[in-house]
């Protein structure tokens, strides 16, 4: 066996050679240790058998992968982890071997969020007080989410939803209805809008061979495999949306198939004489049989959805000798929207009576009854009134749609000054604040509009209305029944017993519900209630005239608000138009000065009646100690209104015409409102 170039072999398992030339050194030369006997040079035979060393590679970046991050849940190392780096390096000053790693990766210290609460603390969607009252209601309410007891209490859906796709790793996205192509139209017509509105489910899109579908929840692993089956598809892209935005699609679409409903092809299965009755005895079961027939039942629902796709408040079905007319007030104005065919009056009525559980055999007397239904996706009330003409039963219908009420203070068309001065009033402790006008006036919307301004969580708010027109969610509302003794006075005693902060009245009609509210705002009640008066001055003297002591009202009135509802300028049609001549003295005493006003042309969103929508004018009456005492004095109300104005109260005209300045109603609805207040 030859012998082995040691050198030779060094080289080739990639150690440096001894000859070769080696970088200077600024340490002294350390004296060779004498090397032991045992330390000789090894022999050929022990070279090869020796074990080859591994290679021993640079250690490069391009080399090197980067540590993976811990698999703690939140991604990143730990404190420790960062503290071993920042002290890697070696006293001596030289680079430890894992120095090169660290200079890919260095772990970073950091906390995140791991729950929907503290993520929605952090970024400032909620505070700590909102987050403990959950917290505390999730204990108490077992089967809930904190997510849902948080949008419960008021938080902003979309923040909390797309918080919880963060969490679960999962696309957030917003549903425009009005957005081109918001849905996928197979897989929609495949589940269907039942299907989608009870289970809160929409296929938005196909990306290509999925189809995205939007949910509420991340973990609705039943419903996806369901959703699977029920459109043939193998695999879904799950993405998280809002219940809003699934209900307002499918409102939408409920709302376009409406239109394209064709009164024609309803009522082509129905004949004149099919509500022809010859016999008394067999009228209620005629009567009853027509009422239930498909053309019938689709145009009441017809006559129903339009009435709501309008903003229409009430719906009139009357009966002239010849025709029939329904009409919609809309804005307070009354539009001839249908003729259907006379012989159609006695089934639509009928009709009417079983949805509202009414006698459909009486037609001699008044009846009244309340329709709960769901239409194009909404729940509402209707308010359903028969009375007996010469010319047969009329009905009208009056709509309690939620929505109408759920305006802010803000928008409802208070100046600056007065929206002020009321929110300091619904603010105060104790006392009786008044709302007054004529039916119609938008006296409930804003009560409701101010209880809502109220801390409800804190506060034990009850009302007594006659009826309960809308729910309130974390309100006690009580209905009053004349017949069996349950009147205003006798709930407003029993609400007393029940620890209440705020009261609110439907409305005062006598002096035992006035007495009872007086005394219950004289011993730290705050009362909020309405009367039909003219002016804010006269409600004063009803009370007086009712027959509450003058000293009374004085002590426990804190405030009074007169409104009217006029109509607003239509935006899509509105211009400015030059000021006629035979007005010009008439506005500038009113204070208005300027060469044209802003009127609406009329087009087809404002039905060519140049207004769309309402707001409302205001006149607030704060009484102060010297007019307390000229209440106390029992004044009359030509006099008392002349000093309140004195005193500094803004008229009920004189607020409108602050608005016709500012272009939002013109003067011909102001002067319609305030005639009787000049």
């Amino acid at each position: 066996m030859g012998r082995f170039n040691f050198d030779d072999l060094l080289k080739g398992l990639g150690a440096p050679r001894e000859d070769a030339p080696k970088e200077p050194s600024p340490a002294p030369p350390v004296p060779a240790t004498p090397r032991h006997p045992a330390d000789s040079d090894p022999s050929p035979e022990q070279i090869a058998n020796a074990p080859i060393p591994a290679p021993r590679m640079p250690v490069s970046p391009s080399m090197d992968a980067p540590r993976p991050p811990d698999l703690n849940g939140e991604g990143f190392g730990t404190e420790t982890d960062g503290a071993i780096a920042a002290h890697s390096g070696s006293s001596n000053g030289r680079a430890r071997p894992d120095d090169a790693l660290n200079e890919i990766y260095v772990p970073v210290a950091r906390k995140q969020a791991t729950d929907v609460g503290s993520m929605l603390l952090e970024r400032g969607v909620i505070d700590q007080e909102r987050l403990t009252t959950a917290q505390r209601i999730l204990k108490q309410t077992p089967g809930k989410k904190l997510s849902q007891v948080l949008v419960e209490l008021g938080t902003d859906e979309a923040a909390v939803q797309s918080a919880i796709a963060e969490l679960a790793r999962l696309p957030f996205e917003r549903i425009d209805p009005k957005a081109p192509n918001p849905l996928e139209p197979r897989s929609m017509q495949k589940l269907g809008q039942d299907y989608c509105r009870e289970h809160l489910v929409l296929p938005l899109r196909q990306e290509g061979n999925r189809i995205v579908v939007g949910t509420t929840s991340p973990d609705d692993v039943f419903l996806l495999d369901d959703v699977k089956r029920r459109l043939g598809v193998a695999v879904v892209k799950h993405v998280l949306v809002t219940a809003h935005d699934i209900l307002a699609m499918l409102q939408s679409i409920t709302e376009a198939e409406a239109q394209e409903v064709n009164v024609d092809e309803i009522l082509a299965n129905v004949d004149e004489d099919d509500v022809e009755v010859e016999k008394k005895e067999e009228e209620k079961g005629n009567l009853e049989q027509d009422a239930e027939n498909a053309p019938v039942v689709k145009f009441v629902n017809l006559i129903i959805q339009n009435a709501l796709k309008e903003g229409a408040s009430d719906i009139h079905i009357e009966p002239d000798d010849k025709t029939l007319k329904v009409r919609f007030r809309i804005d307070g104005v009354l539009f001839e929207v249908m003729n259907p065919p006379r012989a159609l009056h006695a089934a639509l009525t009928s009709r009417i009576k079983i949805m509202a559980n009414l006698d459909i055999a009486e037609r001699r007397l008044p009846q009244d009854g309340r329709i709960r239904a769901t239409v194009l996706g909404r729940k509402l009330d209707l308010r359903v009134s028969t009375v007996p003409t010469s010319k047969g039963e009329k009905t009208v219908m009056r709509i309690l749609d939620n929505r109408s009420i759920s305006v802010s203070l803000d928008d409802l068309g208070f100046s600056e000054d007065t929206l002020t001065l009321w929110k300091n009033q619904i603010e105060a402790p104790h006392g009786i604040i008044l709302v007054t006008g004529p039916t119609g006036s938008g006296k409930t919307t804003t009560l409701y509009s101010s209880i809502r301004q109220m801390d409800t969580r804190r506060m034990n708010v009850s009302t007594v209305e006659d009826p309960v027109e809308y729910n309130l969610a974390g309100i006690t509302q009580i209905q009053t029944h004349e017949k069996i003794g349950m009147t205003f006075a006798k709930a407003l005693k029993a609400l007393l017993r029940q620890d209440p902060d705020v009261v609110m009245v439907g409305e005062i009609r006598d002096a035992e519900t006035a007495t009872t509210a007086i005394q219950a705002a004289l011993t730290g009640h705050l009362v909020l209630s309405t009367l039909h008066t003219n002016d804010a001055p006269s409600s004063v003297t009803r009370l007086i005239n009712i027959g509450v002591e003058p000293f009374l009202v004085g002590a426990a009135l804190n405030a009074v608000l007169a409104q009217r509802l006029v109509r607003r300028v239509c935006k899509h049609c509105g211009y400015d138009a030059p000021v006629p001549e035979e007005q010009r003295e008439f506005l500038t005493m009113h204070g208005i000065h300027s060469e044209t006003l802003r009127v609406g042309k009329g087009c087809s969103n404002c039905r060519e009646t140049g207004h769309s929508g309402r707001l409302g004018i205001y006149e607030l009456l704060v009484l102060d100690d010297f007019l307390r005492d000229r209440v106390a004095a029992s004044p009359n109300v030509t006099e008392f209104r002349r000093t309140c104005i004195e005193r500094g109260m803004v008229s009920l005209r004189q607020d409108g015409f602050e608005k016709v300045k500012q272009g939002r109603t013109t003067v011909s609805e102001v002067l319609q409102v305030t005639e009787a207040t000049i």
